[in-house]
C-alpha cells in the first residue's frame, strides 16, 4: 500500500510538472520536438514532387555559359520570353532586382555623357518582358531594423480579407521591404516575398505565407503564385479566439500557426522536382513538354550565389525548392499542421500515459514492466508518426516520452528501495524463525508477506516438564542458560528444517507453526513429524547432558536413574488463524492469533493430565496423511471453549523401529491399543461395567505404555456405575488449563 501511494504521488507530480512545462515552457522542448519530427520525415522517405512544378536553375553550367551573376537584364528577359513561348503557366522569380543594370548600354553612355537615347535599356526591356509574360516577381522583407530607412511598398494584385481580426495580430511584421527597381515593379502584375525564416537550429521547416507591413498584408511568392494559378482574386485570413487559424484561397484551406507560417511537408532531399538548367532555356534547347502548362520557379542552386538552406532532409538545399514544396503542399492540400485542438489532446494523452505507466510500475514482474515500457514508447512514437505522415496532424512527442520514461525510471528506483526496505524488514522478522531456503522463497514472493491474512495453519506448543525443579537443581544461572541453549537449539533446528516457523520462546516453552508465511502441502504431517523427531532427539540429548558434570546432580534427583533430565510435552492443533504483522508502531512481530492457537496451547497443557508426550486434536488428525500410532485419549471441552474436542496421543511413527518412543515391542503396543480402543467404545456406549473390566485388565498388564490413562477411565467408570448419568455424551469438561 505504501509503495502504491508513493508511486501515485510521484505520478501526479510528473503529470503536473509536464503539463506546466508543455503550457508555459514549450520553447525549451521545441528543439527536441524539431529533431523528432525531422526523423519522422526522414523515416517516411522520399516522395516524388508534383511533375507540373519545375525549377529553372541558375546553376554552375549556366554561370559558365552566360558569365557571372548578375546577368544583364536582357539575358534574363530572353529567359522569361523563351519560357513564355514554350507555354509555361506561371513564372515565379526567386530573385530580386533591387538595383539598376549597370551593364545596360544606355546607362553606360549616359554616365559617360554621350548620346544614349537610341541605345537599348536593359531594365526597360526586362520590365516590358515581365509585363508580357505570366511572371510574378519576388522581393525580400528585412525583418529587423538595419541602417536603411523603409521606403516604398510591394505591389500585390491579391485582395486579402481578414475575418475576425483581433486587436493585435500575431502576423510577422517586418521592418522594411527590399524591392525591385521601380520600372520592374511598375510593370509586374503582382509580386511576393520569398523570405524563408529558419528555426533556432538553422533549419527551414516553415515559411510565412502572409506578413503585415505598414498595416497592409502581403502574400509570399508561393502563396501568390498559387492564387494566380487557381484563378482566385481573394485570400481570406481567418482568425479565431486563439489567433490566426487558417488561410483560404477559394476551396483551398491552408492550416498555419499563429504567425501565419506553413510547416513545409518536404517531398525529400534536393531535386524532388525537375531542375532545368537556365542556359538550356536561354538557348531554347529543351523539350517544350518540359515547360508547357507548368509552374516554373527561377532560382539558383549554385553555391556561390548563397541561396542555400538547411532542411530536415539536407543541410545544403536550394532555397527555391523550399517554395516549390510549399506550392506543391497547397495545390495538393497535403499539409503538416498542429491545430489548436491538439493542445487538449496532448495534455489528455500526457495524463493517460502517466497513468498507464503507473499501472506498469505496479506490476510485480520486472521483465513484464520493461517490455510494457518499450511497447508504450513505441506506441507513442508510431501513433505520432502515423498522425503526422498520414493525417498531417502534429502532436507533441518529446514530453510524453520524457514523462513515461522518467516516471518509469524513478518509479522503479522507488520500487527498488521500498522493496529493499521491505526485504530487510522481512529478514529481520524471519532471520531466526525459518530456514534459509524458506527465507529465499519469502523474499522472492510477489505477495505482501507481512500483511495480515486469515489462513489455516498447524500450531505447535512444547514445554519442559518440571522446569521449576530443574532450575532449582541447576542453581547456577549460567548452567541453566547452557542447559536451555543445549535444548532449544536442536529443537528449533528440527522445526526450521521441516519448514516450520519458530514464533517465540516463552520461558522453557516453544511456539511454532506451519503453512505460514509461505503455504505448504501436508503442513499437519510436517508438524507431527518434527514433534516426533524432537522426542527422538531427546534421548541422545539427555545422554549427552548426563555425561556432563554440571548436570549430573539433576540426573540424580530422581530415584529412577533412567529418568531423563529433560522431558517435554507437545500439543498440536490445526485450524484457521490470523497471520501477519502485529504490535505497535514501535514494536511489532510477525505472529499468529486465534482460537486455534489457544486450543494448541491447551493441548500441550493436557499432556501432563493424560501422561502423553505428543497430544493432538482431531482437527490435526483429520489432516494427517502419514502413518502414526494413535491413541484416543478423550472427548473434552477445554477451559474457555464450549465445543468438544477429540484429544489423541501419538506414540510414534507406525513402523517397527529399533529406537522407538514407547517401552514395549511394536506388536505388544498394537495389541494393547486394540484392547484399549475396544474399552473406549464400551465406555462411549455407557457399558461402564464391561469397560471397567477392560481398563482394569489393561492396567494389570506387565508391559503397558500409558498407565495414567487407564487410571483415569477406571475412576470414571467406577463413578458412573455408582452414579449412572441421565444423559451421557462422553464429554469431559476440563476446568483448568492443565
Amino acid at each position: 500500500m505504501r509503495k502504491s501511494l508513493t508511486q501515485l504521488l510521484f505520478t501526479f507530480m510528473v503529470m503536473g510538472s509536464c503539463s506546466v512545462g508543455y503550457l508555459y515552457f514549450n520553447t525549451f522542448w521545441q528543439p527536441f520536438e524539431y529533431k523528432i519530427k525531422d526523423l519522422m520525415l526522414q523515416s517516411r522517405g522520399e516522395i516524388v514532387g508534383d511533375e507540373n512544378i519545375v525549377i529553372i536553375d541558375i546553376d554552375e553550367k549556366s554561370l559558365k555559359a552566360l558569365g557571372q551573376w548578375p546577368w544583364s537584364r536582357d539575358k534574363i528577359a530572353k529567359l522569361l520570353q523563351n519560357l513564355s513561348d514554350l507555354g509555361v503557366a506561371i513564372i515565379g522569380l526567386d530573385v530580386v532586382f533591387a538595383e539598376a543594370d549597370n551593364s545596360s548600354p544606355q546607362r553606360v553612355l549616359k554616365q559617360l555623357g554621350l548620346p544614349y537615347q537610341t541605345l537599348p535599356d536593359y531594365d526597360a526591356i526586362f520590365a516590358q518582358t515581365i509585363a508580357q509574360t505570366p511572371t510574378v516577381i519576388g522581393y525580400v522583407f528585412a525583418l529587423t531594423p538595419d541602417a536603411m530607412e523603409p521606403e516604398g511598398h510591394p505591389k500585390s494584385a491579391a485582395i486579402i480579407i481578414e475575418q475576425n481580426r483581433p486587436e493585435h495580430s500575431s502576423l510577422i511584421k517586418p521592418y522594411r521591404a527590399i524591392l525591385n527597381i521601380p520600372p520592374i515593379q511598375k510593370q509586374a502584375y503582382s509580386s511576393g516575398y520569398f523570405n524563408t525564416i529558419p528555426d533556432s537550429d538553422g533549419i527551414v521547416r516553415s515559411i510565412p505565407l502572409v506578413m503585415e507591413y505598414d498595416g497592409v498584408l502581403y502574400p509570399s511568392l508561393s502563396l501568390e503564385m498559387v492564387r494566380i494559378a487557381l484563378g482566385e482574386k481573394k485570400i481570406n485570413i481567418v482568425y479565431d479566439e486563439s489567433g490566426l487559424h487558417h488561410i483560404e484561397i477559394g476551396e483551398h484551406i491552408i492550416p498555419t500557426d499563429f504567425f501565419g507560417r506553413l510547416m513545409v511537408n518536404y517531398r525529400g532531399s534536393q531535386h524532388s522536382y525537375e531542375y532545368i538548367s537556365a542556359i538550356d532555356i536561354y538557348n531554347n534547347s529543351v523539350n517544350p513538354l518540359q515547360i508547357k502548362d507548368k509552374i516554373a520557379l527561377l532560382g539558383t542552386s549554385a553555391a556561390g550565389l548563397l541561396d542555400l538552406r538547411s532542411t530536415p532532409f539536407e543541410s545544403v538545399y536550394a532555397g527555391v525548392e523550399v517554395h516549390a514544396n510549399a506550392i506543391d503542399n497547397i495545390l495538393h492540400q497535403d499539409y503538416i499542421a498542429k491545430p489548436i485542438w491538439t493542445v487538449g489532446v496532448d495534455l489528455i494523452s500526457l495524463i493517460v500515459l502517466c497513468l498507464v505507466t503507473l499501472a506498469i510500475l505496479l506490476v510485480p514482474s520486472a521483465l513484464f514492466s520493461f517490455v510494457a515500457l518499450v511497447m508504450l514508447n513505441l506506441c507513442v512514437v508510431f501513433t505520432h508518426y502515423y498522425s503526422m505522415i498520414y493525417q498531417g496532424v502534429l502532436f507533441h512527442t518529446t514530453l510524453p516520452l520524457v514523462a513515461i520514461n522518467v516516471l518509469f525510471i524513478v518509479g522503479q528506483a522507488i520500487n527498488y528501495f521500498l522493496e529493499i526496505r521491505q526485504k530487510e524488514l522481512i529478514k529481520h522478522k524471519f532471520a531466526s524463525k525459518v530456514s534459509p531456503a524458506v527465507m529465499n522463497n519469502i523474499l522472492s514472493s510477489e505477495k505482501d508477506i507481512l500483511q495480515g491474512v486469515e489462513k489455516e495453519i498447524t500450531i505447535f506448543f512444547s514445554d519442559i516438564r518440571n522446569f521449576t525443579a530443574i532450575s532449582e537443581a541447576v542453581g547456577d544461572p549460567k548452567h541453566l542458560i547452557h542447559l536451555m541453549n543445549a535444548y532449544m537449539d536442536p529443537m528449533s533446528q528440527i522445526i526450521i528444517r521441516s519448514g516450520g516457523t519458530v514464533d517465540k520462546f516463552i520461558g522453557d516453552a516453544i511456539m511454532a507453526y506451519w503453512n505460514a508465511p509461505l503455504s505448504m502441502k501436508d503442513h499437519a504431517d510436517k508438524a507431527v513429524t518434527a514433534a516426533l523427531q524432537q522426542l527422538h532427539h531427546l534421548k541422545s540429548l539427555n545422554a549427552e547432558l548426563k555425561a556432563t558434570p554440571e548436570f549430573a546432580k539433576i540426573a540424580s534427583m530422581s530415584e529412577a536413574k533412567a529418568m531423563p533430565i529433560i522431558d517435554i510435552g507437545i500439543g498440536i492443533n490445526t485450524g484457521v488463524a490470523i497471520v501477519g504483522e502485529m504490535g505497535t508502531s514501535n514494536r511489532s512481530d510477525y505472529t499468529v492469533i486465534g482460537d486455534a492457537i489457544n486450543l494448541g496451547s491447551r493441548l500441550e497443557s493436557l499432556c501432563k493430565y493424560y501422561n502423553s508426550h505428543l497430544t493432538i486434536s482431531h482437527f490435526t488428525k483429520a489432516k494427517l496423511k502419514g502413518s502414526y500410532i494413535f491413541r484416543f485419549l478423550d472427548l473434552v471441552t477445554v477451559k474457555g471453549k464450549n465445543e468438544p474436542v477429540e484429544v489423541w496421543q501419538i506414540h510414534d511413527f507406525d513402523t517397527p523401529q529399533e529406537e522407538s518412543l514407547y517401552s514395549v515391542r511394536y506388536e505388544e503396543l498394537q495389541e494393547e491399543l486394540k484392547l484399549y480402543h475396544e474399552a473406549i467404545a464400551l465406555y462411549k456406549e455407557t457399558h461402564f461395567d464391561e469397560a471397567l473390566s477392560c481398563f482394569e485388565a489393561l492396567q494389570k498388564r506387565e508391559n503397558k505404555t500409558n498407565e495414567a490413562i487407564y487410571s483415569i477411565y477406571i475412576e470414571r467408570c467406577s463413578h458412573y456405575i455408582d452414579f449412572p448419568p441421565l444423559a451421557f455424551n462422553g464429554v469431559f469438561v476440563h476446568t483448568t488449563k492443565g
